[in-house]
This record gives structure tokens, C-alpha cells and sequence, in this order.
């Protein structure tokens, strides 16, 4: 099988925690024999060739961010200048976000069979997983801890061409916290987490705090 993959983060490359994702997924789906070429549409000097390798492929897979139940701009924007397909071809996605509940993802995962359908292709599901926000501040083992078993994903979607398994349905996660581990992130959030977003905050040239309201009352 041969893949199409666009990474629809509006990233660049080098900052995508998508595109760390699909280094792993696509080592997986290599190993099973499958070969793939891959884009990202938030290099609009790609498009060109985005749109002709739409046309040639029938076997498409988009990975996606998702930010606040909200599929990227730029990528619909993409997908508004392709051609739909005549409903033989097949698509794919995978959606990650910073959100670790299932639950946070639903509704965009709900959106893509929508999307799919005005693409003109057969809907082969969406891998959905969360709790990706820390990717790109790790390196090494610690990024391979969160990145890695998307190498498996890529073996089994390589295996089955889509993602409807009960292997991908378990990558997901817990759907919803229960309600202790809720109240105990909460607490993380306000004291530990806080502290930490300060820090990278300050390690990108932010000189106030992240309370710091200029327009409040």
C-alpha cells in the first residue's frame, strides 16, 4: 500500500509535535511494507504538489492538531482547493491533541466523517489520542516515551488500512478522568503546573506573568 500523508499542523515542521507523531507512525507503516510520501501544508510553496499527489492517490491519511475542538485553518483552507474524489478512494486520520480525556476529541473526530464524506472518499476512521502537549519541549527517550507507540499504530494501520481496530480504539486512552483524578489535576495545575508554564513562558521572552491582565478592570 502507498500512502499519502499531509500533516495538517499549521506548524512549521521543526515546531510540529504532529510531525514527531508521524515519524513514529510512519517508521511503523514502513515496516510492514508499505511506502508513503509525505507533506505539510503549512508550507504553502508545497500545495502545488499536495493538490497533484491528491489526484494520483487513493490511499490518503491526514494527521491532525487539535486546538480547542477546532480542526486548523490552514488546513481546511488546503482541502477547499482540492478536487473531491469519485468515493473509491479511502482516508484516514489521526488526531492529537494536548487534552489527555478522549472525551476532548470527540467532536472533532465526529467532524472528519463529516469532512470525508465532501472529500468524496471512503472514511477508514481517526486514531484519536491526547495528552501530546508536552512533545516538543522533550528530546530524546523522554519525547520517544510519548511519541513511540504511535510505531505501533503505524504497524496495524499498514496491516488494515484503517483505524477502526479495537487496538486503536484502546490507544485513545481513558474516555474521561474519574472524578478524584480530576480534582487532583486541578490542584497539579494550579501550583506545580503553574509554576512550570511560567518557566517555559520566561524561556521564550515573556517578561510578565501569565496573570498579567493589561485590559482588566
Amino acid at each position: 500500500m502507498h500512502v499519502l500523508i499531509i500533516n495538517g499542523s499549521p506548524r512549521v515542521k521543526k515546531l510540529s509535535n504532529t510531525d514527531k507523531i508521524l515519524a513514529k507512525f510512519t517508521a511503523g507503516l514502513s515496516s510492514k511494507g508499505n511506502t508513503f510520501e509525505q507533506y505539510e501544508v503549512s508550507d504553502r510553496k508545497q500545495w502545488d504538489t499536495i493538490r497533484e499527489a491528491w489526484d494520483r492517490n487513493d490511499n490518503i491519511l491526514i494527521a491532525i492538531p487539535l486546538y480547542v475542538e477546532n480542526i486548523p485553518g490552514l488546513l481546511l483552507e488546503f482541502l477547499a482547493t482540492v478536487k473531491p474524489k469519485d468515493g473509491t478512494a479511502k482516508i484516514a486520520y489521526i488526531l492529537q491533541g494536548g487534552f489527555a480525556e478522549g472525551a476532548q476529541l470527540r467532536c472533532g473526530e465526529e467532524y472528519l466523517g463529516i469532512l470525508s464524506r465532501h472529500l468524496g472518499c471512503e472514511y477508514k476512521g481517526t486514531l484519536v489520542k491526547g495528552d501530546n502537549f508536552s512533545i516538543r519541549f522533550f528530546e530524546g527517550d523522554m519525547q520517544d516515551k510519548v511519541t513511540g507507540p504511535y510505531q505501533r499504530m503505524g504497524e496495524v494501520y499498514g496491516e488494515e488500512g484503517s483505524f477502526y481496530g479495537e487496538e486503536c480504539r484502546k490507544f485513545t486512552g481513558p474516555e474521561v478522568f474519574p472524578a478524584h483524578i480530576r480534582v487532583l489535576l486541578g490542584i497539579i495545575f494550579k501550583t506545580v503546573g503553574r509554576i512550570m508554564f511560567n518557566k517555559i513562558a520566561k524561556s521564550w521572552g515573556c517578561d510578565k506573568p501569565l496573570k498579567y491582565k493589561p485590559y482588566g478592570t
